[in-house]
């Protein structure tokens, strides 16, 4: 299936879903574990500690069918050490993720690469005489954007962070907002 989205069966969308959860060893496989007894792939996952490092936030990325999903999220509530979860709203959500790219790039192609990477507001951070490594901040789209564009001057290596995802304005899951629901 795409990431896009164009070939995916009727009722099965990406999700992403945010989760506070205890910053302890055990934690990520409990809460990875319940996806994967489920069916869903986790298309993406990122996990860092918060403004206080007892707390970890997790971004799950995850393509499935929604009753399916609200079930996991049912299931991730009670976990011990599950803090709060919320599915993000796609449109009221600010989403990014991080790439670094090595393109290869001689005397002739590199003003090219260097051109792309400019309309797409990436930093070089990198360059050797064969190659230059890009850095990229943005939307799925924005990042799949530039790395089509790249990709016939030869991506020799990708990496990328994962999503990571926070709601816009005024909406924040956080220890005081979870003990409010309770």
């Amino acid at each position: 299936m795409s990431k896009t989205g164009a070939s995916r069966k009727a009722g099965v969308k990406q999700h992403v879903v945010s989760v506070l959860v205890e910053n302890r060893a055990g934690t990520l496989s409990r809460v990875s574990g319940l996806f994967s007894r489920r069916g869903f792939n986790i298309d993406s996952l990122t996990v860092g500690e918060t403004e206080d490092s007892s707390i970890s936030r997790m971004t799950i990325a995850v393509t499935g069918e929604e009753r399916i999903l609200e079930q996991i999220v049912k299931q991730l509530e009670k976990l011990i050490d599950v803090i709060a979860v919320r599915e993000l709203d796609p449109f009221s959500c600010l989403r990014r993720e991080i790439i670094l790219v090595k393109i290869g790039a001689d005397e002739k192609t590199r003003p090219a690469v260097l051109e792309i990477a400019g309309i797409f507001r990436a930093r070089i951070v990198d360059v050797s005489k064969a190659t230059i490594t890009v850095e990229a901040t943005g939307n799925l789209e924005k990042l799949n954007g530039l790395l089509l564009l790249l990709r016939p001057y030869g991506i020799l290596e990708l990496a990328r962070t994962g999503l990571v995802a926070l709601e816009r304005g005024m909406n924040v899951l956080s220890v005081k907002s979870a003990e409010e629901t309770r």
